[in-house]
């Protein structure tokens, strides 16, 4: 049961964001832009989890790094899972936005 949770949350081994985002990873926000616009990490990109399908031409390389975010974890997860089930290789659950952003700057 724990296992199965720890998957839908994106949870897994560590990772190095720093160093994942030193190396030219793509930080994919996945909140709405209202949310966007409150605040965000620094170069990231926004494309809301609802409209993600819509937007796929914005992350046209599926082997390049991407880092979800959101403001839980929760929206970020489901845009992983959605990324990796269309082929996107290297997609990473970074979590809420300013837990992510505190990891980064550590």
């Amino acid at each position: 049961m724990i296992q199965l949770i720890k998957k839908l949350l994106g949870i897994g081994p560590w990772v190095n964001y720093g160093k994942l985002i030193k190396d030219g990873a793509l930080i994919l926000d996945v909140r709405h832009k209202s949310e966007f616009a409150g605040g965000h990490m620094k170069g990231a990109v926004n494309i809301a989890v609802d409209t993600l399908a819509d937007n796929l031409s914005k992350l046209k390389d599926k082997n390049h790094p991407i880092i979800t975010c959101c403001a839980s974890g929760m929206r970020s997860a489901s845009a992983k899972n959605i990324l990796q089930s269309i082929g996107y290789t290297q997609v990473y659950n970074g979590g809420g936005w300013r837990n992510l952003q505190n990891k980064v700057e550590q």
